[in-house]
């Protein structure tokens, strides 16, 4: 592993016990809870909990979760979606040629506090009411607004404030806080509290489930007490793909990680390794790479429940060498789905002195959700059913309590059934992407985890667009546009490419310590001690 610093950068950080996050306050968190005697999954959640307080323009209790955690031993999954209403039938939404944005009708049952709950009770060491108090005295005291969620919040407002509950919850004195002011929110250290308390029955089939489902009577909303009793959380097998001797670890669909193993798998049998880093030869079989990915992703991926192909089948060596002979190293192209065989988001990452990792992403998706904020409880809605499609036929087709489609996907990595690293990368569909992008520096360019993370990226957006950073060399741009792509180049304080967290092993043998990376586009931060 290289620990110089090729781009601009914070140096990484080198810890036996670690943790990475988006928001200084929420890593702190996480550390104390590792200085307690917790394990990294303790510290994981800490810092997650925290972070529906000091980071609410992209998470909060009402998100979803996603985890991928290391025991010492073998790597589980966790998947903490939650479905929809069972009052999202077709007829609902006849007339609408695509899914609402925002608002009631993209509220789909929140996962996240259940997968805190799992996660505790599998893996935790701490009491779970532990687990809150940072959190809590945040949203009680209050803490400064750090700068990029400023930002953040005040974009947001434009759109959201006229949302059930948006405007009382989180724009108070009719604006967003600014960088430096100092946030209090009362109403959700109560609800954490009683969170903490229940272990989490209180938010499926208690006073705040009750709360949820009333407001939703009163606004419009279809969400009512059996949707949220109904929940639960699944423990998955994760799947894999190997790259260039290691593999890459992804959630099983609903998730769309398994768009960033198809694009691996497409690069394994294209000569990327004849390119240089950051090189327009490299970006184009990437780029290309990744659309071929997209397309497949997006036509085939739903509740696993109602999938026509299986994942195995879409990441057969045989499949993704018949994708990979589409792409013309000198040109770019359209691709549309093949067929297989028939068969605005927060992430995080812990590890311990012990040998336990965890890669863990919750989201209101994008930015603070649906906009719709159950009054006096701080519980901010996801807007997941955004997700799902309008196409009938399509596998991702809306139903009554069914699982979405999803952008927030944990990645890790291991090599010869060793961990290696447990990372992410923030931020709708530029999630799957920064997957292929940190996993290539890694792996095929042999940076640390904060090189990894401080490289340029590129980006194709949700309207198919090629955007890259500033930073990108321009000779690159001046490549890939003689290539046929047609390539936007985004001002350098673009929020557009997302944020990477990331630990490593130091060794083969996780408990000699770790380096970790947190991305320099945010407010975050890794620690360790």
């Amino acid at each position: 592993m290289d620990f110089s610093l090729p781009f601009a950068s914070r140096s990484p950080v080198m810890a036996r016990n670690v943790v990475a996050s988006s928001q200084p306050l929420a890593t702190q968190a996480g550390l104390n809870a590792l200085a307690r005697g917790g394990t990294a999954i303790d510290a994981a959640l800490a810092a997650a909990i925290t972070l529906t307080v000091v980071e609410p323009t992209m998470n909060g209790i009402g998100s979803d979760l996603f985890a991928l955690i290391w025991d010492g031993e073998r790597l589980h999954g966790l998947n903490a979606s939650g479905r929809a209403p069972a009052a999202w039938t077709a007829q609902r939404f006849a007339g609408l040629d695509k899914m609402p944005a925002i608002g009631w009708d993209t509220v789909t049952v929140p996962g996240a506090v259940s997968g805190w709950v799992a996660l505790s009770e599998r893996f935790g060491s701490l009491p779970f009411t532990e687990l809150f108090e940072a959190g809590v005295r945040h949203a009680r005291d209050g803490f400064p607004v750090s700068p990029v969620i400023a930002r953040q919040w005040e974009l947001a407002t434009a759109q959201l404030a006229e949302q059930p509950g948006f405007r009382e919850a989180f724009m108070p004195e009719g604006r967003a806080p600014r960088a430096g002011e100092t946030w209090r929110f009362e109403a959700q250290a109560r609800t954490l509290e009683e969170i903490a308390a229940s272990r989490g029955e209180s938010f499926y089939r208690g006073p705040l489930a009750a709360a949820i489902a009333q407001f939703a009577r009163e606004t419009g909303g279809a969400i009512d007490e059996a949707d949220l009793a109904a929940h639960r959380c699944d423990w998955v097998e994760p799947i894999a793909r190997d790259y260039h001797g290691y593999t890459v670890h992804e959630i099983p669909p609903n998730g769309s990680g398994i768009a960033a193993l198809i694009a691996l798998g497409i690069l394994e049998h294209l000569p990327v390794s004849g390119t240089a880093p950051d090189s327009a030869e490299r970006l184009h079989l990437q780029i290309e790479a990744m659309r071929l990915a997209f397309a497949d992703s997006h036509a085939h991926i739903a509740d696993p429940e109602h999938m026509r192909v299986s994942t195995s089948a879409m990441l057969t060596d045989s499949y993704l060498a018949q994708r990979a002979a589409l792409i013309d190293p000198q040109r770019a192209g359209s691709y549309p789905a093949g067929e297989p065989p028939k068969g605005g988001t927060v992430y995080l990452c812990a590890a311990d002195a012990q040998g336990r990792m965890v890669s863990l992403i919750q989201s209101n998706f994008k930015g603070f959700g649906s906009g719709v904020v159950v009054p006096g409880t701080g519980i901010s809605l996801q807007n997941r059913g955004m997700g799902f499609s309008l196409q009938p036929g399509h596998p991702n087709f809306i139903g009554p309590r069914k699982r979405p489609y999803h952008t927030i996907i944990p990645a890790f990595m291991t090599r010869q059934g060793r961990p290696v690293m447990a990372f992410g990368v923030m931020g709708g569909n530029m999630q799957p992407q920064g997957h292929l992008q940190v996993a290539m520096r890694f792996v095929d360019d042999r940076l640390n985890p904060q090189s990894c993370s401080d490289g340029p990226r590129w980006r194709i957006d949700d309207a198919g667009d090629l955007t890259v950073e500033s930073s990108l060399p321009s000779q690159t741009v001046h490549g890939l546009r003689a290539k046929g792509h047609a390539v936007k180049v985004m001002p350098n304080d673009s929020l557009d490419f997302g944020s990477c967290q990331a630990i490593a092993c130091l060794s083969e043998d996780p408990r000699d310590g770790y380096v970790a990376g947190s991305d320099h586009r945010r407010d975050g931060h890794a620690g360790g001690f």
